[in-house]
């Protein structure tokens, strides 16, 4: 640094460095100012296109508001707009929102109990009223509405041959009996048809697009989950479910036709086989008997007559009972599996699939099950009171045990003589007379012979029907030993429509099942009643209806306990006879009924 003679700086190396420390200090400063006002202006250009976008927003608001009122005067429904609330199971909900359309149709079916007749009806119009429903009574949970199509590209894969309805609804997957749709291309039954379901999933893997709702009978096309309207599709509906008028009900005893099944085969409605699952043969010839009864039949093929009845079995029992007597299924014959399960669960496995029964037994059973479940409060009777109930008159004689006491406690040295002359005296039994209404006869076979005849051989006797009927004429004394000895003496004070007779053929005791094969002879028409039973004299208007006709006839072969079970039936419309054992069904000649070991036949009343 160099000084001047009166002491200031003439040079220093560092005012260089400071100049330019003030320099750039100038212009960071500068810098930082001119960036202040950039953001300034620019929060403000924010503020105002802030503003904007509000004005902007109301004004689309109050333009919705106005044209949203303009379309609420102008339209006739009342109802607000639907508006989506977040919820955090809408997804299971979207999954699953076609169990709600199944409880819409449960409600609707309940709501329309007794305004329709003669069958369902289906169509577009119960379609938009279960959607309407939908919304009205659901709209504050997940419901949708389904696309209908009238044309879909998979109808074409549609395979009838592989469609089976007669098995239980439960998803092959989940074996779930909730929300149940079967393919119509494989068959099979899975559950839902959400995005999560079974049904989607086998969608997307097997390339299988076509499923029908087994409750509701909709046909839907996934993935794409649009409901298809095709008229096409009305086969497999009546298949599923089918339906009769009152006018097809009464033509059933009339009608010639023979239908025939996919596989070309030819059947007679109400005279297809059925299914023996396993050992199961005891349960087909009961509901091939019962098939026979008119008034039965006509009852459970409409299901208005027993909607009320929350029975399962009851409800099976008139499935089957329309299953047998359709006329358009695809295969002549008939599976009774959901049925058989209902008869377990309400038996308590008593009768159950793979140990055989004896079907009087069961006819018992299910006759007594069906009137306790058909009946209701306010009447004690049924329809199977009004085709099978009879009365009986019964005397039973009872040893009095007081006299005997009497006389064991006497002195008297001739006590055994007396007592041995008052067991057979007739003050010395107690008589009581009752009405007892029945549902069947038992008759009592004769013993078979002890030897065989000269040629070594076993002799098979044989017995007219009207001789073991005599059991119910008022004179014949029975001995019975259960629940204490006493002599019974029968007769029938009224004769019902239908009448179920049985003959004892098996007999129990501590070791094995003994079978009788005493053959019955019994005509197959004109049975009357009223020469071998005194019948009570009938009312001035009634007239006395005491002539019977065959109508059904179930036969046991083999022996006890490892046997079969067939059954002869008569169709009415040709008065022709059938024997049928599970799925075969032949026509057979009159005598050669006659000629077998009856076992339970059906006589119905001549009118």
């Amino acid at each position: 640094m160099v000084l001047s003679r009166t002491g200031r700086t003439l040079f220093s190396p560092f005012s260089p460095w400071r100049e330019c420390l003030s320099t750039w200090r100038d212009f960071h400063l500068r810098l930082i100012f001119q960036r202040s006002l950039h953001l300034s202006a620019l929060g403000e250009n924010m503020a105002s296109k802030r503003e904007r976008e509000t004005g902007n927003r109301l004004d689309d608001e109050e333009l919705d508001v106005e044209s949203k009122k303009q379309r609420l005067d102008e339209g006739s429904s009342p109802s607000p707009p639907h508006v989506p609330i977040a919820n955090p199971l809408s997804g299971l909900a979207n999954n699953y929102a076609d169990i709600d359309e199944e409880e819409d149709y449960d409600r609707r079916e309940r709501r329309n109990d007794g305004s329709q007749h003669n069958g369902h009806k289906y169509g577009e119009a119960d379609d938009s009223d279960e959607e309407d429903d939908s919304h009205e009574q659901f709209s504050g949970r997940n419901s949708r509405r389904v696309e209908v199509r009238k044309d879909c590209p998979y109808l074409d894969t549609v395979n009838r041959q592989v469609l089976d309805f007669d098995f239980e609804k439960f998803c092959s997957v989940s074996l779930s009996n909730l929300n149940v749709y079967a393919c119509l291309v494989c068959g099979k039954y899975y559950q839902g048809r959400g995005k999560k379901s079974h049904a989607y999933t086998h969608s997307l893997e097997a390339g299988h697009h076509v499923y029908i709702n087994l409750r509701t009978e909709k046909v839907y096309c996934l993935p794409d989950g649009y409901e298809i309207n095709d008229p096409s599709l009305d086969d497999i509906r009546h298949v599923l479910n089918p339906r009769f008028t009152a006018k097809e009900v009464e033509q059933l005893d009339k009608n010639k036709q023979w239908s025939r099944a996919l596989d070309g085969s030819s059947y007679l409605p109400g005279m297809v086989g059925l299914n023996n699952i396993k050992e199961t043969d005891f349960v087909n010839v009961t509901i091939q008997s019962l098939m026979r009864v008119t008034p039965l039949r006509n009852f459970f093929l409409i299901p208005e007559n027993y909607q009320h009845c929350k029975s399962p079995l009851v409800h099976r029992f008139g499935e089957l009972t329309r299953k047998i007597w359709h006329a358009r299924n695809f295969k002549g014959q008939v599976s009774p599996h959901e049925f058989l399960q209902a008869v377990m669960k309400a038996s308590k496995k008593r009768f159950r699939i793979g140990v055989q029964s004896d079907p009087v037994e069961f006819m018992s059973w299910l006759l007594n099950t069906l009137h306790t479940d058909l009946k209701t409060s306010k009447k004690n009777t049924s329809i199977i009171y009004e085709c099978f109930q009879g009365e009986l008159e019964v005397v039973k004689e009872i040893a009095n045990k007081v006299v005997t006491d009497k006389k064991e406690n006497s002195d008297d040295p001739n006590n055994a003589e007396k007592l041995s002359d008052g067991v057979n005296e007739r003050h010395a039994y107690v008589k009581e007379t009752s009405k007892m209404p029945f549902l069947m006869l038992g008759l009592d076979l004769p013993p078979p012979p002890l030897f065989k005849d000269v040629m070594e051989k076993n002799i098979i006797p044989q017995v007219p029907l009207f001789n073991i009927l005599k059991k119910f004429d008022g004179e014949t004394v029975t001995e019975v030993v259960r629940p204490h000895i006493a002599r019974m003496q029968y007769r029938v004070t009224r004769l019902p429509k239908y009448m179920i007779l049985h003959m004892r053929r098996f007999t129990k005791n501590n070791f094995f099942v003994e079978k009788n094969p005493t053959l019955v002879n019994f005509p197959v028409k004109n049975l009357e009643l009223k020469d071998y039973i005194p019948l009570p004299t009938p009312k001035e208007n009634e007239k006395l209806r005491s002539k019977y006709d065959l109508i059904a006839n179930v036969v046991h072969d083999g022996k006890p306990g490892e046997g079969f079970y067939r059954v002869f039936v008569q169709r009415k419309s040709e008065e022709l006879w059938y024997e049928m054992q599970d799925l075969h069904v032949s026509e057979t000649l009159p005598h050669l009924v006659a000629l077998s070991e009856a076992y339970m036949q059906i006589y119905e009343q001549q009118q």
